[in-house]
């Protein structure tokens, strides 16, 4: 039987923590050099893998907090960008909401239960009148 590519760190092209961070480091640095964005898909394309192999990176305890802190980053860059009117919103938005987790928020106000409770603190009132 076949083991899984998760916990099989010998079907990860990265053995180590530390061959990870290096590659990693050299993505964003070489970004920072050419002033390109960053992003999962060029960060996958620059570890020369997937992004698939990327997410099964994450998918291991060993590589976790190396996979999380680079999403992070992209994720901030991404979110500054916006402020800074750097890039597209659409696109921004769209891309925070399916690759980060990002959602839009809708507030439902129940009118009744705001009735019932003037009219409660309205019966407090004139009984604290009386």
């Amino acid at each position: 039987m076949q083991e899984s590519k998760i916990g099989n760190t010998n079907a990860l092209k990265y053995k180590t923590q530390e061959e990870l961070q290096e590659g990693i480091d050299k993505y964003f640095q070489e970004c920072d050099e050419k002033e390109l964005p960053y992003t999962m898909s060029g960060l996958a394309e620059s570890l020369d893998i997937d992004r698939r192999t990327l997410t099964n990176y994450s998918n291991n305890d060993s590589f976790f907090p190396l996979i999380k802190k680079a999403k992070q980053k992209v994720e901030r860059q991404l979110e500054e960008n916006a402020l800074m009117g750097k890039s597209n919103s659409t696109f921004t938005i769209f891309n925070l909401k399916n690759n980060y987790g990002w959602r839009d928020t809708v507030e439902v106000k129940n009118d009744n239960e705001l009735s019932k409770l003037d009219e409660l603190l309205g019966e407090i009132k004139n009984d604290s009148i009386k």
